[in-house]
């Protein structure tokens, strides 16, 4: 699911594209898209865009007149710029945005289809649509810390909720957590000052680092190639692979559709955390420690 630094250099570039402009046209391959009726979608037809902002892990288009378009991409949708007038086609396009510039095209890969699009009133409906997670580029540590200890979550939990934090998911929080070297099973209010000052400052760093790196590789160009797995990442998506701090195999942790990447050594004292998938893998004899991956 594309976080805070991919959904920035999104909105950079679409701001430069969009900003002034009028929407001309709107295509449709799924009416299953559009999820809500009042104002209808059709009312920005002859629009021009006067703003884009996210609210968590959505992008929000203005018009002029007042309502606003809320894209929520979920885990597989992505957007494309194409020349004025692109063909919708193909099975995974779910919607054309025509422009005279050009055509902002949506696609999303994967038999479930969960990318959505809501047409609301106003800054009034537009707040329906903010999880309300707190910025933390714009936060200060004291209120990082009332975030975290809202509820005696897993760091991995508390970092994801969108309630509490805004625009971080699976991707980014390994990154955070490793280099904080803290376990993603450590629990939110059991932190110390320390820990919890370390925690801030790798929030803000790996976000910060990303959002550059990947406003460097767009350039002036359209960010095309929008993915949970960068190869200069440390932990995450690299299970098996050595980290890159202390050369130990990355670690994972699977829990229903999502999965944690930390380092055994750097995060958890050389601890393997409980993964169900990997002891039933190895009949019930999972490893406990990094030692124990190491064959007789």
């Amino acid at each position: 699911m594309p976080e805070l630094p991919d959904l920035t250099v999104y909105i950079e570039a679409l701001a430069r594209r969009l900003i002034g402009q009028q929407l001309t046209g709107v295509r449709l391959a799924s009416p299953f898209l559009v999820r809500s009726v009042t104002p209808p979608l059709s009312e920005l037809v002859g629009q021009r865009v006067t703003a884009l902002r996210r609210l968590g892990k959505r992008i929000a288009f203005g018009f002029e007149h007042g309502p606003w378009l809320v894209l929520h991409l979920m885990i597989a949708g992505r957007l494309h710029w194409r020349e004025p007038g692109a063909k919708l086609s193909g099975r995974h396009a779910l919607a054309a945005f025509d422009f005279a510039p050009g055509t902002l095209i949506l696609t999303e890969f994967g038999p479930k289809k969960r990318a959505s699009l809501h047409v609301v009133a106003g800054e009034a409906g537009l707040a329906d649509h903010d999880p309300g997670g707190l910025e933390v580029l714009c936060a200060d540590l004291p209120t990082f810390q009332a975030a975290l200890r809202q509820d005696n979550q897993t760091l991995k939990r508390a970092l994801t909720d969108p309630h509490r934090f805004s625009g971080i998911g699976n991707a980014y929080s390994d990154e955070i957590l490793h280099r904080a070297q803290l376990s993603p099973m450590a629990l939110s209010q059991q932190l110390d000052a320390a820990e919890t000052a370390r925690l801030f400052a790798a929030t803000r760093a790996t976000l910060i680092e990303w959002t550059e790196r990947l406003r460097a590789e767009a350039g002036d160009g359209f960010p095309d190639k929008v993915t949970a797995f960068h190869s200069g990442m440390a932990v995450h998506g690299r299970y098996r692979e050595p980290c890159p701090v202390c050369g130990a195999p990355v670690q994972r942790l699977r829990a229903k559709e999502t999965e944690s990447n930390y380092c055994a050594r750097c995060q958890t004292g050389g601890r393997i955390l409980a993964d169900r998938g990997l002891a039933q893998l190895l009949h019930g004899r999972r490893p406990r420690t990094l030692d124990d991956l190491v064959e007789p």
